[in-house]
């Protein structure tokens, strides 16, 4: 079986998106371990809708002992705090979301559809947790960046011609990062721009339920 890249890899690739000055929201999961990843010599602002703005990187297992409890995100991680960090209510956080004030989101995904439609919070389970303030991010953000293995754990594509699952927002996802490739979503469809290092343009798109398309300037994956 082929190699894919690593969760890690995956965040360290979106990350390079982010660009110096940028207010970044930062989601669960995968999202996460991009800020552990912001480039070297950038400003980047990170977002916790939970109230963190300018925090610094999540804490390892092994510097739990250096955590204080109330410097934590979204996802459950002990962040580091960095100079100048602010801490605002729930409120004034997501009044930053939906005045239009994010540059950008970085979220997991169940399914994202050809034409950019997110569903990442229900499988349709009762058990499923709910939705919270996750549909707002989508919405409010300027470019929504999705972090997610290309298939599922049986096989099955997550890119699809439509969602299966519950959406969370119509037509928000601008760019997927998966462990195979970085794709673009257009109006035309979904733009394959970059493939992990090994893999095929054929076996890609075995693994992907809408035809893709290929970019002229198609490369490796590089980091």
């Amino acid at each position: 079986m082929k190699e894919r890249l690593s969760r890690e890899t995956i965040a360290l690739r979106a990350a390079r998106e982010f660009e110096d000055g940028d207010l970044v929201n930062i989601g669960v999961g995968i999202p996460d371990m991009c800020t552990l990843f912001v480039p070297e010599g950038r400003t980047v602002y990170l977002h916790t809708e939970n109230g963190g703005i300018g925090y610094g990187p999540i804490l390892g297992e092994d510097e739990w002992e250096q955590a204080d409890a109330d410097f934590i995100q979204a996802g459950g991680y002990f962040f580091r705090p960095l100079p100048g960090m602010s801490i605002v209510d729930h409120a004034m956080s997501f009044d930053l979301v939906r005045g239009g004030h994010l540059d950008k989101t970085v979220l997991g995904a169940l399914e994202v559809s050809e034409q950019g439609d997110l569903a990442n919070w229900s499988t349709g389970s009762i058990d499923d947790a709910g939705i919270g303030g996750g549909m707002d991010m989508p919405v409010g953000a300027k470019k929504v960046i999705v972090t997610m293995e290309h298939t599922t754990h049986d096989g099955r594509p997550r890119l699809v011609k439509r969602c299966r699952y519950p959406l969370t927002a119509p037509r928000a996802v601008d760019l997927i990062v998966t462990d195979l490739a970085v794709i673009e979503v257009t109006g035309d469809g979904l733009l394959l721009k970059e493939i992990a290092p090994g893999w095929t343009v054929a076996e890609v798109q075995a693994l992907t339920e809408p035809k893709l398309m290929v970019a002229a300037d198609l490369k490796e994956i590089t980091l």
